[in-house]
């Protein structure tokens, strides 16, 4: 698929609002990421824009990205080592499925919000929100694109 058309179908407003209702219920930080040109390697590309993106730089390493490369149809989750450890043994493979699903189907907003809920699940298991405690968003919540 060409990734203007891709980008084009995309509720951006829906994504966003999806990301920060998760990063309500958690002290976690979401990304999504759409690639512009081809990924051949998914998993290494999605790392290599991790780290481009600072995503290491969160306080407590719970930054979770979601790639997804249209014009390769493909897609990847990478969860930094803080959440990472805490996962269950195919968790980010779920998550993975369930985005691919989406994409598969051509919904693409139902799969790409399918995925941040998920994610917004696991790191308000593991990083719940702490009473009294104020939120500081770490990394911003726009789809980011490059």
């Amino acid at each position: 698929m060409k990734t203007g058309a891709f980008i084009r179908a995309l509720d951006d407003a829906r994504i966003v609002a999806a990301i920060r209702d998760a990063e309500t219920r958690s002290r976690g930080e979401i990304r999504v990421h759409v690639a512009t040109g081809p990924v051949d390697d998914a998993p290494a590309a999605a790392r290599a824009d991790f780290a481009r993106l600072g995503m290491t730089k969160t306080v407590e390493r719970n930054g979770v990205l979601i790639l997804v490369g249209p014009e390769s149809r493909c897609c990847a989750v990478v969860g930094d080592e803080g959440i990472d450890q805490h996962c269950d043994e195919g968790f980010w493979e779920s998550v993975v499925e369930a985005l691919g699903q989406g994409l598969r189907a051509d919904r693409f907003t139902d799969g790409i919000v399918a995925a941040v809920n998920m994610v917004g699940d696991e790191l308000a298991r593991h990083f719940p929100r702490r009473p009294g405690e104020a939120d500081r968003n770490e990394l911003p919540d726009a789809i980011s694109r490059g």
